[in-house]
C-alpha cells in the first residue's frame, strides 16, 4: 500500500482516508493532554489506562504492517533501507529500527499474532517473545507445522493473562505441553545445551574508574546469576529494614544492592579462597612511615607503588579488619621497616562472643543487628592493636567507615557504647 495520492486496490483514494483517521487521533490526544489528570476520578484513570494499552498494541499493529511493506520508501528515497530512512527521517537508532522491521516481517507470517495485535489483546513486546519462540520452533526438527499452529494459538492465548516475561518462559516449555511424550526430552537436551553455552558466554570485566570508584560488568550462567542474586540481596535488605525502622529515607535499591555486594566480599573468609601465586590469597597495602603518621596519609593497593591504584590510610586501616590485608611500612629508599601480620582476624569464636555481649553495633544510638556488624579493633590492628575481646567492638559499615575516617573522632563510653563526632 503506497502513502501517496494515487489510486489503490480500496476504490478510493486512501491518502484522504488516511489523513482524516490521523487527524481525528492527533486531535483526541490534544483534547486529553489538555486535560489534567490530578482532578480525574481513579474510575476515570483505570479506564484510561486500560484502554491505553489496548490503543497502543493497536497501534504497534498498524505500524507493523506498514513497515512490512515499506521496501518502497527506501526505494523512493534513495535510502539503503528502511531502517535507514527511519534513521535519517524519524531519528530512530538504526538497530531499534532493523529491530522493528524484523518484528514487523516475523509478524506477518503468524496470522494469530497479528490478529491478537490488531485486537490489542498482543503488545508488541509480547509479539516479539510469541514469534521469537515460534521461529525456535520453526527450525526444531522433531515439530512439525500443526506443532507450529498449535504453539502459537496457546501462546497468543497465555499473553492475555501473563506479561512479557512470564510469557518468554512458558514459550520456552510450549511444545512439552503441546505433547509431554513427544517434547519433554528434547526439552531437557535444549536445557542442557543452553546451559553449556551459558558456560562459554561467563564473563566478568573490571576496571578502574580513576575516580575512587571500579566499574565491573559480567554475564553469568542463570543458576549463578540467580545465587549472586540472592546473596547480595541477603546484604542488602538489613540495610533496608533498619533506614525504615529509623523513618529514614532509602536510597535507590541499585545503591543498597552495590552496598550489598560490597558487604558480601568484606565477609568472604580467607581461610576458604584458593591459593594464589604460591600463597593464600591476600591483599598487600604499601605505606610510607611518613603516610601511615599523617590524618589524611595515602596507602597503595600491590606492590607496585608507581603503578598501584592508590586509597586512603583511613580506607587501608579499615580493609585490614574484613580483609587478608597485610600492611608493608616503608622508610627511606623504599626499605621495609615494618611488614603486618598475617593473622590479624577475629577468630569465629570471639565473633560469637563478641555478638553475645554486645547485642548490636556499639555506635551510640545504632541498633543493627550483630550479624550484620564488623568486629572492629578498637586500637588499630595495623597500628598494633591486639585481637582480642577487651579491644573488640562490632560496628555496622556505616560507623565502621566512621572509625576509620580522619574527619572524626570517637570515644568508648562508661557504657561501653562508642560516641562518634566530626573532628574540630
Amino acid at each position: 500500500m503506497s502513502l501517496g495520492r494515487s489510486i489503490d486496490h480500496w476504490g478510493a483514494n486512501p491518502g484522504d482516508a488516511i489523513d482524516a483517521a490521523l487527524k481525528a487521533i492527533e486531535t483526541a490526544l490534544q483534547d486529553l493532554l489538555a486535560t489534567d489528570p490530578a482532578y480525574w476520578r481513579t474510575g476515570q484513570k483505570k479506564d484510561l489506562l486500560e484502554r491505553l494499552e489496548k490503543l497502543q498494541a493497536q497501534q504497534a499493529a498498524l505500524k507493523l504492517r506498514v513497515l512490512e511493506s515499506a521496501g518502497d520508501i527506501a526505494e523512493e528515497t534513495g535510502a539503503k533501507d528502511a531502517s535507514a530512512w527511519m534513521r535519517a527521517e524519524l531519528l530512530v537508532d538504526k538497530a531499534v529500527a532493523r529491530s522493528q522491521i524484523k518484528l514487523a516481517r516475523s509478524v506477518a507470517t503468524y496470522d494469530f499474532v497479528a490478529a491478537g495485535l490488531a485486537e490489542g489483546v498482543v503488545s508488541q513486546d509480547k509479539a516479539r517473545v510469541i514469534t521469537k519462540a515460534l521461529d525456535k520452533i520453526e527450525t526444531n526438527p522433531v515439530a512439525n507445522t500443526e506443532d507450529l499452529v498449535l504453539a502459537e494459538k496457546l501462546l497468543v492465548d497465555y499473553a492475555t493473562r501473563l506479561t512479557a516475561n512470564e510469557l518468554h518462559i512458558v514459550g520456552k516449555r510450549i511444545l512439552a505441553e503441546i505433547d509431554p511424550a513427544r517434547f519433554e526430552d528434547a526439552e531437557a537436551k535444549a536445557l542442557l545445551a543452553e546451559e553449556e553455552r551459558a558456560q562459554q558466554k561467563t564473563v566478568l570485566r573490571v576496571w578502574d574508574n580513576h575516580d575512587g570508584t571500579v566499574g565491573f560488568e559480567g554475564v553469568l550462567p542463570t543458576s549463578m546469576g540467580m545465587r549472586f542474586k540472592r546473596l547480595v540481596e541477603a546484604y542488602a535488605q538489613p540495610r533496608k529494614q533498619q533506614l525504615v525502622g529509623k523513618g529514614a529515607p532509602l536510597p535507590p535499591w541499585e545503591r543498597l544492592m552495590g552496598q550489598g555486594f560490597a558487604r558480601l566480599l568484606e565477609t568472604v573468609d580467607p581461610a576458604s579462597l584458593p591459593r594464589h601465586g604460591g600463597d593464600a590469597t591476600t591483599v598487600n597495602v604499601v605505606i610510607s612511615l611518613e603516610e601511615l603518621r599523617k590524618d589524611l596519609g595515602i596507602a597503595t593497593l600491590g606492590y607496585d607503588e608507581t603503578n598501584g591504584t592508590t586509597i586512603s590510610a583511613a580506607e587501608a586501616r579499615r580493609m585490614a579488619c574484613n580483609a587478608t590485608i597485610i600492611p608493608w611500612v616503608l622508610g627511606g629508599d623504599s626499605e621495609v621497616l615494618d611488614a603486618g601480620r598475617g593473622s590479624r582476624f577475629f577468630q569465629p569464636i570471639q565473633r560469637k562472643a563478641l555478638r553475645l555481649q554486645q547485642k548490636c553495633c556499639q555506635a551510640e544510638g545504632c541498633d543493627m543487628p550483630p550479624e550484620w556488624c564488623d568486629a572492629h579493633h578498637l586500637e588499630p590492628w595495623a597500628a598494633g592493636g591486639k585481637t582480642n575481646l577487651k579491644d573488640g567492638a562490632l560496628l555496622c559499615p556505616h560507623h565502621h567507615r566512621l572509625a576509620h575516617n580522619p574527619a572524626y573522632v570517637h570515644e568508648r563510653l562508661p557504657d561501653g557504647t562508642i560516641r562518634f563526632a566530626r573532628r574540630p
